[in-house]
């Protein structure tokens, strides 16, 4: 196929939004799992967001100046992260899925990231032997959980919103537990109200972008970040990314009614330390 690779613009976020409604549908209806997308409205506006922030950059794909799919590279901080990508499904298996990825991992490189990484759904045989083939490393199972707010206090502990001073403790708290730090993200939840700090003896020991889909959290024992969860009024879109190899915390949300909507992959390529501490990841990695 000629497919023309070009920058998204806002004009095309209607046309995105649909794809990206369709794709993320057909594959999750045809796996019985929900959509990460509930509707094309909500995906048209993920995709409004995306193109207009300076801090991603967004492309698609065109055969004959139809779009056919797009694709998208967070470059907020250290890491860069990918997606979402969607191909139409009247295109997948066509390769345009892999010229997609291959332009943004390019982009990466030439932006000299130290590390790329993205989130997969794991019942999706077909990406994740495309991202294998293209270097990424599987690194953590992970489950998306949802359910009712918890509502709850943890003793010695005090959850609040984070402020631009906290954000200094919140990346050296990221780089001891990741060794990089995630400023980008933590910026942007402190500016939309989503960001959240805990306290233990009145010292900062762990924090969340945003307790959603699309929010990480760092802490230094899980009892942190069990604080953080407990005190989300919601958790945002689909739900928590929760780390499997962390069987206490999975348990600990099992316990209090969180339940697993679908599996999950982090895939990393290139600088990856094994996290020494507690962590939620977001889709974007």
């Amino acid at each position: 196929m000629d497919i023309k690779i070009r920058r998204a613009t806002p004009g095309d976020a209607v046309e995105l939004g649909r794809i990206c409604y369709e794709a993320f549908g057909t594959l999750a209806e045809h796996h019985r799992f929900p959509s990460d997308f509930p509707s094309a409205g909500v995906a048209t506006h993920v995709m409004s967001m995306l193109i207009s922030h300076p801090g991603f950059y967004g492309i698609l794909g065109e055969v004959d100046g139809r779009i056919i799919g797009s694709n998208f590279l967070d470059e907020r901080s250290t890491i860069a992260g990918v997606g979402p990508i969607s191909i139409d499904p009247a295109w997948q298996d066509k390769s345009a899925g892999r010229m997609l990825m291959v332009a943004v991992l390019q982009r990466a490189h030439e932006k000299a990231f130290p590390g790329v990484r993205l989130v997969q759904a794991a019942y999706h045989n077909r990406s994740l032997s495309l991202y294998a083939k293209l270097g990424f490393q599987v690194r953590e199972p992970l489950a998306c959980m949802q359910g009712p707010a918890l509502q709850t206090e943890a003793k010695g502990y005090q959850v609040r919103a984070a402020t631009d001073a906290d954000i200094a403790v919140c990346n050296r708290l990221c780089f001891a537990i990741h060794g990089h730090e995630r400023s980008g993200e933590l910026r942007d939840g402190v500016e939309h109200g989503s960001a959240r700090v805990v306290e233990r003896d009145g010292r900062v020991t762990g924090y969340a972008s945003l307790l959603g889909f699309f929010g990480h959290a760092v802490g230094m024992a899980n009892e942190d970040l069990e604080a953080l969860i407990g005190g989300a009024n919601e958790f945002q879109g689909p739900g928590l990314l929760v780390p499997l190899r962390n069987g206490d915390l999975f348990a600990w949300c099992l316990d209090r009614g969180l339940r697993v909507t679908q599996p999950l992959t982090l895939m990393t390529m290139g600088m990856y330390n094994e996290p020494a501490g507690a962590f939620l990841p977001s889709i974007l990695y």
